[in-house]
């Protein structure tokens, strides 16, 4: 039986700031830069989705698509889109996660997974903030 891997791309636009409420705000702007300034900054993000999977012999596909989507909506755009994710998404609350595109590629990972059928697994979650900068997570040590 044959397997393949299927990328779904979502969008959203979302800001946030890397800010540590332990820390002063001397060591947030050395540590953070740009990023700890005091309200933050926003990104149109692009979240790529990989699953793998047997290519189901009836439909020729990995997962059926408006499974997927329905998961995507929920899971991230609904969660992150016109969002300030440091007030919006308890998770990355101040003095929580911060919000890097590390961080929120495992945390959409989490969501993602446990939401997928039987057969279907995640292959990799990779969060753009730009045309240059992205976090790719491929899943817990033990997926390794």
């Amino acid at each position: 039986m044959a397997t393949a891997r299927l990328t779904r791309v979502v969008t959203f636009s979302a800001s946030h700031q890397y800010y540590r409420p332990d820390w002063s705000a001397e060591r947030n702007a050395r540590v953070f830069g740009e990023c700890a300034r005091e309200h933050g900054h926003g990104h149109t993000y692009a979240c790529r989705v990989t699953v793998h999977g047997r290519v189901d012999d009836t439909t020729g596909m990995v997962v059926d698509l408006r499974l997927l989507d329905q998961v995507l909506r929920e899971e991230v755009v609904e969660r992150f889109d016109h969002r300030d994710i440091n007030h919006d998404v308890p998770e990355f609350a101040f003095g929580r996660q911060v919000p890097t595109g590390e961080a929120l590629a495992a945390f959409i990972w989490e969501r993602v997974a446990r939401r997928l059928p039987d057969g279907v697994r995640l292959a990799r979650v990779r969060v753009q903030e730009d045309p240059t900068l992205y976090a790719d997570y491929d899943g817990p040590a033990e997926n390794q």
